[in-house]
């Protein structure tokens, strides 16, 4: 069993913890701010989509919409494990806070690290600026 090294990203946006969940929870959302997860999304069936990513066409399989505020997704490839990412929206307040945590993987390293981050952050800037828009 391993530990992998872990960043928690978050930002605070102005908009109730209610309203910025119901937005995440649609994953035909994704490509309006998170553009290092992809573009070109294609539902599949259930909570599976297709998405043209940094790395190549992938499946992401989002999870079921629920009362806890989760937004985890998978990102698979077809020729590799899934890569987990965690997300949480956090009531802050009246408004919100959504957290993503970003593993690093066995074959990234620190400096890859430090670009998918960046690449999380502006993401997340994109979605505090869309909905507080």
């Amino acid at each position: 069993m391993s530990i992998r090294p872990a960043r928690h990203i978050s930002i605070g946006i102005d908009r109730p913890a209610d309203e910025v969940y119901a937005f995440l929870a649609e994953p035909r959302n994704f490509p309006s701010w998170a553009e290092g997860l992809g573009h070109g999304f294609v539902h599949v069936e259930g909570m599976t989509w297709q998405a043209q990513t940094p790395m190549g066409p992938m499946r992401v399989l989002f999870s079921e919409p629920n009362r806890h505020g989760v937004l985890d997704h998978a990102v698979i490839p077809d020729d590799g494990p899934a890569m987990h990412n965690p997300m949480r929206v956090i009531r802050n307040d009246t408004g919100s806070e959504v957290v993503f945590t970003l593993f690093q993987r066995e074959d990234m390293s620190d400096d890859d690290t430090a670009l998918d981050a960046a690449m999380v952050a502006r993401d997340l800037a994109a979605l505090k600026a869309l909905l507080e828009g």
